[in-house]
C-alpha cells in the first residue's frame, strides 16, 4: 500500500508542475571546486544558505558541465547543444575588438522562455558575444545587468580608476544595464550582482509574470579579490594559504547573495513556486585556491575535476527533498527540461543534445539508461582531451600521445585504476560513441588567442583521427572505393549479406553498434557460402533505426551505415 501511495504522489507532482509554470532562478558560479561547499565536504568555507537549499532539495552527485572552460560551457548550457556543433569550442578572446559570438540562428533557452510568457533576466557574466547582434538584450533577455566579457574586477574604486576607455583591460570596463553604462555601482561586485538579482525578482513579481533569472556570478573566478570583512569571518580567517583564504571569502560572498535571493522570493510569496538550480560552469583551479575534493584533475582537463560539478534542484513540494540523484546528467539537459516545466515550444528545427530529465529526477530513475553518453572534449594546441561517461563507465584520454584509459567511475570516482585492458569492448563502445558525436562538429568560428589560431592550422587540428583511431570511421563510405566490399540489402529486414572482391579470408567478423557506440550484435567466424557470400542473420527485436557495422576480413576492416527496418 505504501508503494502505491508513493506512485500516486509522484504522478501528482509530475503532472502538477507543468500547470504551475514555475519561476526559475538559475545560480551559476564560476570555477567553483567540487569540494568547496559545506554539503560537498568543505570545512573551511561556511556556506550555510547554499547548504540549506541543497539539503532541502535534490543533490546531483554526477552532474557535468558541457566543457571544462567557461565560455564553451555556458554556450552549451544556454543553447542546449555541444558548442563544437556551431563553432564555439573556444573561449571568446577577452578584448574589446572581438566581433564574434554565438551564431544568431542558434535559439537560446532565454528566447524559448521569453516566448512562453516569461520575463527573462541575466545578472552578471555573459561572455557569449558583445556586439549588438550578440548582446543579451538581443538574445532573449528582457533585462541585463552585468558585463559582457569573461571576467571582471571586484572593487568599483579600483576598476573605475583603472578604466581609461575602450583599450582598457576588459575586466575594468564599466558595468552596464540594458546597454546603458552603470555609474552608481559602489559595492563589491558579488554584492552588487546579488542586489540586482533581488531587483529583478521584485520587478518581475510586480509585472505579474513568471520569470527566469539567470544569476551568472563571476566569483570565485580570478582575479582573487575578497572583502576584508569576509576574510575575517570565523574559519576563513584561519586559512593559512593566502589564495585559499581569498577564494573562500569570495565563495562566502556568493552564499550571502543566495540568501538575499531566497529572502526576496519569500518576501514576495513566490518561494514555493520557484525552481532554484545551483551549479558551477566547470571545475575549480587548485592553483588559485579551489579544492575539487575527491575528484582528480582541474579546470581545463577532462578528468572529473575538470567538468564534474556540484549541482542541486530546490522546489518545495515538487523536487524530492533530502535525496541524492546519482545518475549522470549534463548542463545540456536544462534546455529541454525547462521547456517541459514552462510548457514552452521548442523550435521544430532546433537540434538539442540533452534530455528532458524532469520526470526521472522526480521518480529517482536514470534518465539515460545505460546507452546515452555525456562527453566533454577540449582542443589543446596539438591534440584533444576527452572524457566520455556512460552509466558506471568513463573513457578518458589526456592527449594523442597517451593511451586511452577506462574507469568504473561509480566505484572509482578519483580515477585511480585503469580498467581498459580488462574491458576492451566497453572502451571501444565509448570511443565509437564519442567519435560519432565528433562527426557533427564544425571548425571553430574563433579562438581565444592568436597562438591558438596558429596552432590549429600548424598542427592540422582537430585531428580526431589521431584521437579516436579506427573508431572514427564507422560510417566512412570512402572505404568502399573500387567496390572492395558490397553489403546488401540496405535497408535490411532480417539478414545482411556481404560480398568481397579478393577476400583475404573465408571468414568474417561482424559487429553492429547503435549510434551511442553500444554493441547490438556481434558474430565471429561467419563462413563464406558456396556463392561467395557471407550472411548475418539479425537478432529479432532490434529496434528500427540507423546503426553502424564493422566488418573484419583477415587484416582488413570495413565500416558502413546500415538501416534496419522491419516495416
Amino acid at each position: 500500500m505504501k508503494k502505491i501511495l508513493i506512485i500516486v504522489a509522484t504522478l501528482f507532482i509530475a503532472n502538477n508542475v507543468v500547470a504551475q509554470k514555475p519561476n526559475i532562478v538559475f545560480v551559476l558560479v564560476d570555477d567553483l571546486g567540487y569540494g568547496d561547499l559545506g554539503y560537498t565536504g568543505a570545512t573551511d568555507i561556511p556556506t550555510p544558505n547554499i547548504d540549506a537549499l541543497a539539503n532541502q532539495g535534490t543533490k546531483f552527485t554526477s552532474a557535468y558541465a558541457v566543457h571544462p572552460f567557461c565560455g564553451p560551457s555556458r554556450m552549451g548550457l544556454i543553447t542546449g547543444r555541444y558548442p563544437h556543433e556551431f563553432g564555439g569550442q573556444f573561449n571568446l578572446a577577452d578584448q574589446a575588438s572581438v566581433t564574434e559570438g554565438i551564431p544568431v540562428n542558434e535559439r537560446m533557452m532565454s528566447n524559448m522562455l521569453q516566448d512562453a510568457g516569461y520575463r527573462t533576466g541575466l545578472v552578471g557574466k555573459w561572455h557569449l558575444g558583445d556586439e549588438s547582434q550578440y548582446h543579451p538584450n538581443n538574445r532573449g533577455f528582457d533585462d541585463f545587468y552585468g558585463f559582457l566579457y569573461g571576467g571582471h574586477k571586484f572593487f568599483p574604486a579600483e576598476y573605475k580608476a583603472a578604466y581609461n576607455g575602450p583599450n582598457s583591460w576588459v575586466y575594468n570596463h564599466p558595468l552596464e544595464h540594458n546597454g546603458i553604462t552603470v555609474t552608481d555601482d559602489d559595492e563589491y561586485l558579488t554584492d552588487e550582482l546579488s542586489h540586482q538579482g533581488v531587483r529583478f525578482i521584485n520587478e518581475s513579481v510586480a509585472a505579474n509574470k513568471p520569470f527566469f533569472l539567470f544569476m551568472s556570478y563571476n566569483a570565485p573566478h580570478t582575479p582573487l579579490e575578497a572583502k576584508t570583512e569576509d576574510k575575517n569571518v570565523a574559519i576563513i580567517k584561519d586559512i593559512a594559504n593566502a589564495d585559499r583564504r581569498e577564494y573562500a571569502a569570495m565563495v562566502y560572498a556568493v552564499d550571502r547573495g543566495v540568501k538575499e535571493l531566497v529572502d526576496a522570493l519569500k518576501a514576495k510569496n513566490v518561494y514555493n513556486n520557484t525552481l532554484i538550480i545551483f551549479m558551477s560552469d566547470n571545475g575549480g583551479r587548485s592553483d588559485k585556491g579551489a579544492n575539487n575534493g575527491v575528484l582528480s584533475g582541474n579546470k581545463g582537463n577532462t578528468l572529473e575535476g575538470g567538468f564534474r560539478v556540484p549541482m542541486f534542484f530546490h522546489w518545495p513540494n515538487n523536487v524530492p527533498a533530502g535525496v541524492n540523484y546519482d545518475y549522470p546528467v549534463t548542463a545540456l539537459d536544462f534546455y529541454p527540461t525547462f521547456a517541459k516545466l514552462a510548457n514552452a515550444t521548442i523550435q521544430p528545427n532546433k537540434d538539442l543534445d540533452g534530455l528532458d530529465i524532469w520526470s526521472n529526477v522526480v521518480a529517482g530513475t536514470n534518465a539515460r539508461g545505460n546507452n546515452e553518453i555525456i562527453m566533454s572534449i577540449r582542443h589543446d594546441n596539438a591534440s584533444n582531451r576527452v572524457g566520455i561517461r556512460r552509466g558506471d563507465w568513463k573513457a578518458y584520454r589526456f592527449n594523442n600521445n597517451q593511451n586511452w584509459k577506462l574507469f568504473n567511475i561509480t566505484n572509482d570516482i578519483s580515477e585511480t585504476t585503469d580498467l581498459s585492458s580488462s574491458n576492451p569492448t566497453i572502451l571501444q563502445e565509448l570511443k565509437v560513441a564519442g567519435a560519432n558525436l565528433t562527426k557533427e562538429f564544425v571548425e571553430p568560428l574563433w579562438f581565444h588567442a592568436t597562438n591558438a589560431t596558429t596552432a590549429w592550422s600548424t598542427n592540422g587540428m582537430p585531428n580526431f583521427e589521431a584521437t579516436f583511431g579506427e573508431a572514427l570511421n564507422l560510417d566512412d563510405e570512402n572505404v568502399f572505393v573500387n567496390s572492395k566490399l558490397l553489403m546488401y540489402p540496405n535497408p535490411v529486414k532480417d539478414t545482411l549479406s556481404f560480398t568481397f572482391q579478393n577476400a583475404k579470408s573465408s571468414f568474417i567478423d561482424v559487429t553492429i553498434y547503435n549510434l551511442q557506440g553500444k554493441v547490438i550484435q556481434q558474430q565471429k567466424n561467419i563462413n563464406q557460402d558456396k556463392n561467395g557470400q557471407f550472411k548475418l542473420k539479425l537478432f529479432s527485436g532490434i529496434p528500427n533505426g540507423v546503426y553502424m557495422t564493422n566488418v573484419k576480413n583477415g587484416n582488413e576492416n570495413f565500416k558502413y551505415k546500415v538501416v534496419i527496418s522491419n516495416k
